[in-house]
């Protein structure tokens, strides 16, 4: 017992002060650096916000002045109201259809407005609800603007009350005031945008506000807010951004939160990115707690482990004892447990080695003994032969003709004609002609069965019949195209089997069918399955994929490359309502 004790308390003294310690420098530290490091993450990403802002702007100040280029269209509209109701009238649709090309140079683009100098309101919008002339002039950010210097800016977040349908939700306008070549004005031109597209929330900026409760906040030159990531990620509605009356162009004390500032020349927004020092607080303090908590389970588990040494050198004879009883009742069973690099643990690593091998040798007599009896199936099973199938089929076939069932009988006489071809009975190398032929009366079959639906056609030169081929491809390909592709019944089924030509990597094969194609993910899907026959090409052990899906495409892209190589594939592309096509590379003749 005094010895325990030694044992127990000298392992617990020297793990416990390194632990004390390595936890205090740890604390310290982490600390130390949070505030350093969410600032430095916070300065990183308003830089992004800036360069990503940046471009935005760059954008849509190419947008909006693209409508300058035109300086007839400009001139049109500063005399417009020179001009008579009918010419005004033509001259509307003019200006409707240069707001749609405006409109379709960038699809984030929503509602597109040109002001004449009289006031005159030309629109163009992609919603299904159109501008209030006079509520939109009546606007006080209007007002504001249309009195302004600049001639690019945006607009503060304002309410859509000056839409016909007068819906809920956040609008920021992006403006340009237009002027003629002599600097005349000539008008505005204001374009309507949804405040997601000034800056979508991305994963990252999502983690860090959940992390450090951080807010993006994007305002303009007159203190008024244009973008607010609390609203954008759905924290706070927009209705209470517009409702807030908060400048966040003013300095913030530091006291409170941690404010990383910038900006962009054009359109004169600035950025700020806030992080609530009360929130770095609670991580400070949650820091604490953990680091408590893990000396305290250390110190438990510190514990536990100076018990377990005690009985370090009974266990493993105790184990031993056990495995041996196991042995005496027929569990040849090794010990799983690491052993220690002592005596006892050579012991028990030479107990265990003796153990595989005993196992080792049952197993060895015992699979030769199953390996025996499958040899022997498969010999009994190849005695069977093959033509007694075809033959069966004929009796069934003549039955029917004496009946006068004649479309049993047909359906029967092909049935027979694949099985002796898929038995490969006929002699010689299977060619592409045996499977070409394979296809067509299995498509005989499906004729029967859909009323004629199926349409073949074969455009393979001569030679290139008697060129060699793996059995079973054509086939399983048209069955896919028949099973994915059909589902009009309404309407014929079209496939047609070419021969592309001869090149020197080899014959190449399409088969193209006119059904209903598959969509781009599972096209993906699908391309992605033929790469990975490449790798999966060598695997004996079928996956639920191979058992479920039987001779399917990908089946046949790992034999094309295990007989033939790497060199030769199976291919395919597909277009959703227009068809899909199969392309076969094998070797020439």
């Amino acid at each position: 017992m005094k010895l325990q004790n030694k044992l127990m308390g000298g392992y617990l003294l020297g793990c416990m002060i390194p632990v004390l310690v390595v936890s205090t420098i740890i604390y310290s530290q982490s600390v130390a650096g949070l505030e350093d490091s969410s600032q430095e993450f916070a300065t990183l990403y308003t830089s992004q916000i800036e360069n990503s802002l940046n471009q935005l702007m760059q954008e849509y100040d190419k947008i909006t002045k693209s409508v300058l280029i035109d300086k007839d269209f400009i001139s049109r509209l500063r005399d417009n109201q020179k001009i008579s109701m009918d010419d005004r009238i033509l001259q509307s649709e003019t200006f409707r259809r240069m707001l749609m090309r405006v409109s379709l140079l960038k699809s984030d683009i929503s509602t597109v407005m040109l002001i004449s100098p009289d006031n005159a309101v030309y629109q163009y919008t992609n919603t299904t609800s159109t501008v209030n002339e006079s509520a939109l002039l009546s606007q006080d950010w209007y007002k504001r603007y249309r009195n302004s210097d600049d001639t690019f800016f945006v607009t503060e977040l304002h309410d859509r009350s000056y839409y016909e349908d007068r819906g809920d939700g956040a609008i920021v306008t992006v403006g340009r005031v237009l002027l003629t070549s002599d600097g005349a004005f000539a008008g505005w031109l204001l374009i309507d945008l949804d405040p997601f597209t000034l800056l979508a929330p991305n994963p990252d900026f999502v983690l860090a506000r959940d992390k450090y409760d951080m807010s993006v906040i994007i305002s303009n030159s007159f203190g008024k807010t244009v973008y607010h990531s609390d609203a954008a990620s759905g924290r706070v509605s927009w209705k209470q951004v517009l409702d807030s009356e908060i400048d966040y162009t003013k300095d913030v004390s530091d006291k409170d939160r941690i404010v990383i500032s910038g900006g962009v020349s054009l359109g004169h927004l600035i950025v700020k990115t806030e992080i609530p020092r009360q929130k770095l607080l609670l991580k400070i303090r949650k820091i604490q707690s953990v680091t408590g908590i893990v000396i305290l389970m250390g110190f438990v588990i510190m514990v536990f482990v100076s018990l377990g040494l005690n009985y370090a050198i009974t266990k493993p004879i105790k184990s031993l004892r056990r495995s041996m009883k196991q042995a005496e009742a027929g569990q040849y069973m090794p010990i799983e447990r690491v052993q220690a690099h002592d005596e006892i643990g050579s012991l028990v690593n030479s107990y265990n080695k003796m153990i595989v091998t005993i196992r080792t040798l049952i197993e060895d007599v015992y699979i030769a003994e199953i390996k025996q009896r499958q040899a022997k199936f498969l010999a009994l099973q190849n005695q069977i032969n093959p033509h007694m199938l075809y033959n069966t089929l004929e009796s069934i076939r003549m039955k029917a003709l004496v009946k006068e069932d004649d479309e049993v009988a047909g359906m029967i006489k092909i049935l027979a004609r694949m099985f002796r071809l898929a038995l490969g009975k006929e002699g010689g190398q299977h060619s592409i002609k045996h499977e070409l032929e394979y296809t067509v009366n299995y498509l005989k079959l499906q004729n029967i069965r859909f009323d004629d639906r199926f349409r073949l056609e074969v455009r393979l030169p001569d030679e290139m019949l008697e060129c060699g081929i793996i059995p079973l491809v054509f086939q399983p390909i048209v069955e896919n195209s028949i099973n994915h592709g059909f589902r009009d019944y309404s309407r014929y089924m079209n496939i047609v089997i070419e021969g592309v030509g001869s090149t020197d990597d080899g014959i190449m094969i399409r088969i193209t069918d006119d059904g209903t194609g598959m969509s781009r993910d599972k096209l993906e899907e699908l391309q992605a399955q033929l790469v990975d026959a490449d790798s999966d090409k060598l695997k004996i052990e079928q996956t639920e994929e191979t058992v479920g899906r039987g001779l399917g495409l990908k089946n046949i892209a790992e034999r094309i490359k295990l007989h033939y190589g790497d060199r030769y594939a199976l291919n395919i592309y597909s277009e959703q309502g227009i068809g899909t096509t199969v392309e076969i590379l094998i070797p020439k003749c």
